[in-house]
């Protein structure tokens, strides 16, 4: 009987590291997979993040007194100034297009109704300049609009949809 029990405690011992092992094997390959899931989700935060930084950065640029500045060429006719105008903040946009899968819906109608809305603010002031109006005349109408009309500062609330957006993830 001596052999018969140590061969059945032998056989229990066994069984219960097994046992043991297997759980251990089975708690480090979870703690493992959660690791991965928290280094997604921070990765994922992070490129929502810099998605939320990079369409603050659009948004700056294609705001009316900075395109106005950054395309200042005076010595061109109006409707000149206003191709200039309406390429720079497309190809604004255009750079950032990519951005909207990182962004909510929201944030990204946003970003293009300030497009728009700039777009269209351009072209309808200078619609309402005479034929023989500069580069100069357009722009300095487009600052005065900017300074007497809500509309023309749609940029400060886009950034400030943004910054809200952005926080909500920290």
């Amino acid at each position: 009987m001596d052999t018969l029990t140590m061969i059945v405690g032998v056989c229990f011992a066994a069984v219960v590291c097994g046992i043991a092992a297997r759980l251990m094997y089975l708690q480090r390959k979870g703690a493992a997979k959660d690791d991965k899931n928290e280094a997604a989700d921070n990765s994922s935060k992070t490129l929502q993040l810099q998605a939320y930084e990079r369409l603050l950065l659009l948004t700056n640029r294609m705001a009316l007194p900075n395109v106005v500045s950054r395309v200042n060429v005076p010595e061109v006719g109006a409707r000149d100034m206003q191709l200039l105008l309406l390429q720079a903040i497309r190809e604004e946009f255009d750079y950032n297009i990519t951005q909207q899968i990182y962004v909510s819906p929201a944030a990204w109608d946003a970003i293009k109704n300030l497009k728009e809305q700039n777009m269209l603010a351009v072209n309808q002031i200078a619609a309402s300049l005479p034929a023989n109006a500069t580069g100069l005349d357009l722009n300095r109408r487009i600052l005065e609009y900017v300074m007497t009309d809500q509309r023309g500062n749609l940029h400060e609330l886009v950034a400030e949809a943004l910054s809200f957006e952005a926080k909500k993830l920290l």
